[in-house]
């Protein structure tokens, strides 16, 4: 039999691999094999040739969601990781989520160059080859932006829509470039030297602030993504990437390195990506990225269409470190079982979580809940609200819940 560990169908996974090796014992469905038919069509004809770049089958249907533009700049807006359509913990490149302030620029690399200036012994100028030829770094990283999830503090009614249209601002993959210590090593920093501005070469030349003691950790100028260049849409030829941190301070299209003694507090990061507190103060360069998890399956928009077990799984991650403990709840919060995590522990990365569940057909709000190594622990909807303003949508990290119907609809609530 399978072992329950939590309310209303949570079960033992070692129990459920015994049960699923007895065949039908437990309640588990096994599959039915298929009675050998006729030929199908694609096994009687030569398939399609090689091209020189491989896409995705078009029966996956992959693409990203939420894709949507600024009214007054069609440049202007971001598009969606869709999470319930992927599995593992790294997101394909072209399913990376976007966001941008004034469209994708078209960059010549052999005309770009980056240059590092300031509180340094000395001023440097960068080409793209230049930068080929330093020793790099390969890290699993993950990237989110600052305004994830803000459809689950907007509205006054939980949103009906799929994870990746609710939470689809992240993404991770394997990156590849220059530890940016070795750059400033070589500059040289003077005693002033407490941050750095990192500006784009985008249309908005976009800018932001970060502090040394961050900038000299495990900061990089990525190159390659997911072992191939960096896309332009992904900052292509280069981008500054700062693991951990909220998404706009790794600025895409770096052109500029300014190192200075104090903040610039430029329009980036002052009439926007501040965090409003209810008492009307906001929180600047609060850069670190909550504690956050979210089960992508089931989850919103799907249908459980038969009874039995499914696996419940997503994933989890923290700019502060690696994920030490996820638990899963299907019953509101009134229980909790510790999931089985299946991914490689790495730092500032994504974590895939799985748990098996047996649902017959009753009511059920799934939630899972993410623990830091540094003992971060995933706040509730409500005690993430309380934090802030009523105005803030940034760095929001509250559970994400779905209601699961007797009729087996998976849909987005607040609970």
């Amino acid at each position: 039999m399978t072992e329950h560990v939590a309310g209303n169908g949570l079960l033992n996974r070692r129990g459920l691999l015994k049960a699923t090796g007895a065949g039908l014992a437990g309640g588990v469905l096994m599959p039915v094999m298929a009675p050998v038919s006729a030929a199908e069509d694609w096994m009687t004809t030569s398939g399609a040739p090689m091209d020189e770049y491989g896409a995705p089958s078009k029966h996956a249907r992959l693409k990203r969601v939420n894709i949507g533009a600024h009214p007054y700049g069609s440049g202007a807006g971001s598009s969606s990781t869709p999470l319930e359509k992927l599995n593992g913990t790294i997101t394909p490149n072209s399913l990376h989520f976007e966001r941008h302030h004034s469209g994708i620029p078209d960059i010549d690399p052999a005309r770009h160059t980056l240059t590092i200036y300031g509180e340094t012994n000395k001023k440097l100028q960068f080409s793209y080859e230049d930068l080929l030829a330093y020793p790099m770094e390969t890290h699993t990283y993950f990237l989110e932006c600052s305004g994830n999830s803000y459809s689950n503090v907007i509205f006054p009614e939980a949103a009906d829509k799929t994870v990746g249209e609710l939470n689809g601002l992240v993404s991770c993959s394997e990156w590849t470039g220059v530890p940016l210590h070795y750059l400033l090593d070589e500059a040289g920093l003077n005693s002033n030297a407490n941050w750095i501005v990192g500006e784009g070469a985008d249309a908005a030349g976009l800018t932001r602030s970060i502090p040394m003691k961050i900038a000299t950790k495990n900061v990089m100028i990525a190159l390659f993504q997911n072992g191939e260049p960096l896309r332009p849409a992904q900052g292509y030829p280069m981008r500054l990437f700062v693991p951990g941190s909220e998404g706009n301070v790794s600025v895409k299209w770096l052109q500029n390195i300014k190192v200075q003694k104090t903040a610039a507090y430029t329009k980036d990061e002052t009439s926007k990506y501040s965090d409003l507190h209810v008492d009307g103060k906001a929180d600047m360069f609060s850069l670190e990225m909550g504690v956050k998890s979210l089960i992508t399956s089931p989850s919103g928009k799907m249908k459980l269409n038969r009874k039995g077990v499914y696996e419940v799984s997503g994933l989890a991650w923290s700019g502060a470190g690696g994920i030490n403990q996820v638990e899963v709840s299907a019953d509101g919060g009134n229980s909790w079982a510790t999931a089985a995590l299946q991914s490689e522990h790495r730092n500032l990365s994504l974590m895939r979580f799985r748990i098996p569940w047996r649902w017959e057909g009753q009511p059920a709000v799934l939630q899972s809940r993410a623990t830091d190594d540094k003992g971060n622990v995933q706040p509730t909807r409500a005690a993430a609200l309380a934090k802030y303003s009523k105005s803030n949508i940034y760095h929001y990290n509250g559970t994400q819940s779905w209601q699961v119907t007797q009729a087996g609809v998976v849909k987005n609530v607040y609970a």
